[in-house]
Order: C-alpha cells, then structure tokens, then sequence
C-alpha cells in the first residue's frame, strides 16, 4: 500500500478534480487512463508523452509495472520509478489501473462498488478520492503538532508617543 504522504494524497484529489473538470480521459490509451491521468499529475508530462513512453515498451500498465526495471533506463521505467517516489508502490499502479484494492473498495458502499466499471470516469474519480480518504485517515495520527508556544506567557507591547 501507498506510503502516505500530503504531496500524494493532493496528487490524488487534483487528478479527481481534473477528470471531473473534464481533463481527457480514455482507458485504452497509456497518457489518459486511470494510470495516465495520476502520472500526468505526479510528473507533470503530458499524456502524449506518457503514450509514447508507454510505446516504447509491451503492454498496458500493468503489465509494463510487472515488468518495471529501475535500471533499465527505459523511458516508462523511469516515469514508473518517479511515481514509485511520490510514495506508491507497484501493486498500487495496478490496482488503479483496474480499481481493484480491496482496502480502498470497502470503503465504497456496496451497492455503488457492484456497479463500479474500471474504465469509467465517474467511477476512476470516486475511487481516487476514497483512496485519498484512506491516505489521509492513515496519516492523520502520525502528525505531531508543536503547540508549546501557546503555554507561554502573553508578552504585552504598548506603543509609545514620541
């Protein structure tokens, strides 16, 4: 699972917020798919790139991830190290590319996850911001606020007339 982490879970949500905005969305093509469109955000290359990238290699996303080399120096090992970066791991790409973790399912009321289409933007939306959902919950409790400064005494300034 996703190494939780406010870069992202802010990744996830704008890639929500994008394809609800309308952003290009294809399943069937590498740039603008599930994959594609969280790619496209982590590294800010364009769907096009991505494609070609994707071109150069066999398969769709999950099968170029069963393949991922990181020293390979291939362009969609490269672009795959980068999303693995950003705190994802490679069951993760999968798992979006067919909306498939359970973790993130259960959370989806079961009569909408029965009817969830892998290739269907409505539900690629909803299911990144549950996931992100799930992100934030997991690192919610991790995070340590410093709130000393609060005990400490008042100090009174007053201006003075010269």
């Amino acid at each position: 699972m996703a190494h939780a982490n406010p870069e992202l879970i802010q990744a996830l949500r704008r890639t929500a917020q994008k394809l609800s905005s309308g952003n290009p969305y294809q399943w069937g093509h590498m740039g603008s798919c599930n994959c594609g469109n969280l790619a496209q955000e982590l590294t800010q290359l364009s769907k096009a790139q991505i494609h070609e990238f994707a071109m150069q290699g066999r398969g769709d996303w999950r099968e170029q991830v069963e393949e991922f080399c990181p020293t390979s120096g291939l362009p969609m090992d490269l672009l795959i190290a980068d999303m693995l970066n950003h705190g994802l791991t490679t069951s993760d790409l999968q798992n979006l590319e067919r909306l498939s973790d359970k973790k993130v399912l259960a959370r989806i009321p079961l009569e909408r996850r029965d009817k969830m289409r892998h290739n269907y933007r409505d539900d690629v939306m909803l299911y990144l911001n549950e996931w992100a959902d799930q992100l934030e919950e997991e690192l919610l409790p991790n995070i340590k606020l410093d709130l000393s400064f609060m005990n400490e005494e008042k100090v009174e300034t007053k201006l003075v007339a010269i």
